[in-house]
């Protein structure tokens, strides 16, 4: 008899997630971890005394509602701030522009670049407004095949959004909408967030539409902070998993998925340990369980080579430091001022953006990255000590071996690139930082099993989303190994804080369990 009914491994926000359904339907679960915390990329950590930053990822906003409210989030202490300005935009010139929540407030800014982009603009809200009508309920859902998902838009208005969503760059469809270069600019980043590719890629249009769907305090198209760092996401979660009766171990690895008569049967901790389980339910990316926990011969050759051919690449990097204070931004004075309670993203152009991209693609790290900023402490003072701040930069393009060296040698000099960067807009930037790190590619794989250091488990382009994320043919959650399940970011519908690839694993595994009559251990219990 098996030890539990579920093992998952990896308590990421995706793990917990698939631990707190799989609990909630009387499942015994639990959930292995090789980190002492809980939460993967999305943790808070104290790095210097007094500091707790988001290590890694910093935004919150993709968590699906539908999973906040079903597994009672709020309740174990999950709270979010929805802050406004959403983005500002510094410009050489001495410009700024910021996009708000509000669309009228918006347009009155986007008004002193072009009247004409201001009358657009509430057009492309309206416009994204559709796209997520259609996106949203294919979250929370396995995938349809892309064959049967086209002949769902047989009108020209929608032939158009599927050209304009799988086929264009972001370039193309911005220029369609906007004249404004500076307006270009500021809605051109979530393009290229986390992604390998530059604003003339086709298929950024894609990743544009796949970080617009943020939703807090009933608003849309929006990102905010978790109270507390990104830690306090997977403290909830963790908090609901245990509520429901999952067991979350941390400081233990997996070494393998132990598979027997063709069928996973369990796992093999670091230690030596065998935990046995009636399935396995992994929250690792795809080349990380495949390639590295699943026993070669378990796989059939082909997937394992469709596995192999996975593009996971790297992309970013992350400077988080602690300030003394608030550095002062000279298109928007005073500190703290708007631009402290927003995104701010550093890259004037869209041809800025590009050039940062192939410096990349030519194994140099930009002199003039994309830099994205967020200081969260002026929001909540939680994250700080009294009278001071922390800062967080975003940082592409990070090429695989940076200037012909490697990241570890050259974490020092991105640093300092960084920071001349930011100082073109705040100059006092450098007075302000008492400590910082820089979290490269390299740590990302290292610390946190990403492959290639892809913080998306995956490019998220077009010919690797739905029915062909992992791979064509597997994109149910299932996997060749029956009783072994993907429930991480590598699966459907792809990376950020979502919670939807966990929610979307353990329907598939209660439907498996269903259908062959053996209800979880502790149903009806």
């Amino acid at each position: 008899m098996s030890d539990w009914d579920a093992v998952v491994v990896g308590a990421g926000h995706n793990g917990l997630v698939a631990a707190s359904y799989l609990a909630r339907a009387g499942a015994r679960v639990v959930v292995l971890e090789r980190r002492p915390v809980v939460g993967g990329a999305a943790v808070t950590e104290e790095t210097w005394p007094g500091f707790h930053l988001s290590t890694y990822s910093y935004v919150a906003g993709l968590l699906r509602p539908t999973i906040v409210d079903e597994l009672g989030l709020r309740a174990h202490g999950y709270r979010t701030i929805l802050y406004d300005p959403q983005y500002c935009m510094p410009f050489p010139d001495g410009r700024m522009l910021k996009l708000w929540v509000d669309t009228d407030r918006s347009v009155r800014e986007i008004a002193r670049f072009s009247e004409r982009d201001a009358r657009a603009y509430p057009k492309y809200v309206a416009y994204w407004e559709r796209v997520l009508d259609l996106i949203d309920p294919v979250l929370l859902a396995a995938p349809a095949p892309l064959s049967e998902l086209f002949q769902l838009f047989s009108s020209p208005e929608a032939e158009t959004l599927v050209r304009d969503l799988f086929l264009r760059s972001a370039r193309d469809l911005l220029d369609d909408w906007f004249e404004s270069e500076e307006l270009k600019a500021a809605l051109a980043p979530n393009a290229v967030i986390g992604t390998m590719c530059g604003p003339d890629t086709p298929g950024t249009a894609y990743v544009l539409a796949h970080h617009s769907i943020g939703v807090l305090d009933g608003h849309r198209q929006v990102w905010g902070f978790s109270v507390g760092g990104m830690g306090g996401i997977s403290r909830a979660l963790a908090s609901a998993a245990r509520g429901y009766g999952a067991e979350v171990r941390t400081g233990v690895g997996v070494r393998r998925i132990l598979v027997a008569g063709g069928r996973a049967v369990g796992v093999e901790t670091d230690s030596g340990d065998t935990i046995r389980a009636r399935v396995v339910a992994s929250n690792a990316d795809a080349q990380h369980t495949f390639l590295g926990l699943t026993p070669p011969d378990a796989l059939p050759s082909e997937f394992r080579r469709a596995v192999e051919r996975i593009r996971s690449r790297g992309a970013a990097l992350k400077l988080n430091a602690a300030l003394s204070r608030l550095p002062e931004f000279p298109s928007d004075p005073g500190a703290p001022a708007d631009v402290h309670r927003s995104t701010v993203d550093l890259a004037p152009s869209l041809d800025y953006l590009e050039r940062a991209y192939r410096d990349a693609r030519e194994g140099r790290f930009s002199s003039h990255p994309f830099v994205e900023l967020l200081f969260q402490s002026s929001l909540d003072p939680s994250v700080a000590p009294p009278g001071k701040h922390t800062m967080t930069a975003f940082v592409q393009y990070a090429p695989g071996q940076p200037n012909g060296s490697d990241w570890d040698s050259y974490r020092d000099r991105a640093a300092e690139t960084v920071l001349d960067t930011v100082a073109e807009y705040a100059p006092d930037v450098r007075r302000a930082v008492e400590h910082w790190q820089v979290k490269t590619p390299v740590d990302l794989e290292r610390e946190l099993g990403l492959t290639g250091g892809s913080i998306f488990h995956g490019d998220i382009t077009p010919d690797q989303i739905l029915s062909f994320r992992p791979v064509p043919g597997w994109a149910r959650y299932r996997t060749p190994v029956p009783g072994l399940y993907l429930c991480g970011s590598a699966a459907h519908p792809g990376g950020g804080v979502t919670g939807a690839p966990g929610h979307n694993a353990a329907q598939a595994i209660l439907e498996d369990w269903r259908s062959d009559g053996s209800p979880p251990s502790g149903a009806g219990g």
